[in-house]
This record gives structure tokens, sequence and C-alpha cells, in this order.
């Protein structure tokens, strides 16, 4: 059996939500990624040229910093991955995360929320953060409420 981390970032507690949640049905530990410098609401104002998300996101080589770098990635096999969805992908500090820690031979599972957009090209700009030996599963979206059951149903049909 693998050991399995679900780590996410969530900027309003949605996705904090949906980590919990999928932590418990799959038997996994639970690591939040937390920005260095909070977001507050108008940092997360997407319709504000000017908001700090806005400017990150238009930026695909902004790295916002992380608070700590403190998660044990080398205990783990399989580690899920959580994030809102931003402007179609995930958030860059999602990237810093990624591109943090060793993730040689790990495998990696995405999940997001989402108020209304797809996975988009979020895979495409997200693998380039990790070593090529890392295995990366399909995600999924985990809008309104999941049940256990049907997160560990999910993780069951990933093969891990």
């Amino acid at each position: 059996m693998s050991k399995k981390l679900v780590a996410y970032f969530s900027a309003s507690g949605v996705t904090a939500g949906a980590a919990k949640t999928l932590a418990e049905a799959v038997g996994a530990d639970l690591y939040e990624v937390k920005p260095q410098a909070p977001y507050t609401n108008a940092d997360l104002n997407w319709n504000d040229p000017q908001a700090r998300s806005t400017i990150e996101m238009k930026d695909p080589s902004s790295r916002p910093e992380i608070a700590g770098q403190d998660a044990d990635i080398a205990a783990y096999d399989v580690v899920f991955v959580g994030f809102p969805i931003w402007w179609y992908v995930a958030p860059t500090i999602i990237n810093t995360f990624l591109e943090s820690y060793d993730f040689s031979g790990k495998t990696i599972i995405p999940f997001a929320t989402s108020g209304g957009s797809g996975f988009g090209k979020t895979m495409e700009k997200l693998q380039p953060s990790v070593s090529d030996t890392a295995t990366w599963k399909e995600g999924k979206l985990l809008n309104g409420r999941q049940s256990r059951d049907t997160l560990a149903g999910w993780a069951q049909s990933l093969d891990l």
C-alpha cells in the first residue's frame, strides 16, 4: 500500500473542504500550501487588472512565495495536489510548490475546484515544474459536495 498526501492551496476555503474530504476518503495525510503573503479579497478580485491574482496569472513565470517548505514529500509515494482553477489553469503558487520539492518517482494526481471552467491547460502548465520521472494521473474537478465514497471510488479507479 502506498503512502498518500493531499497537498492543497485554497484561497477561499472551497478547495480546503474538498481536500479534507479527499484525505479522509483515501487515508492520506493533509498539507496546506500557504502563501508567504496571504491573499486578501482585493487580491482575488479577478475583475481588477491591478489585483494581485490577476497580475500573477498574466505572468506565467510568476512564482508567489510559499510560507515554509516543510512538506515531507520524500515520505510519500502518491501526492494529490489541489487548487482552485484561476484563468483556466492552476494558480502559479502551485508551480512554486511543485518546484520546491523533488517529486522524482512520485505519482501526482491533480484535483481542482472551479466556479465554472474545466482544467483547461492545467496539466500542460504544471508538468514542466516536476521531474520527468514523476507519473501524472488524470485530474478531476471536485465541485460541489463530494462524498467520501465517491472520492474513494475515484482514487481506486486510478490504480494507485
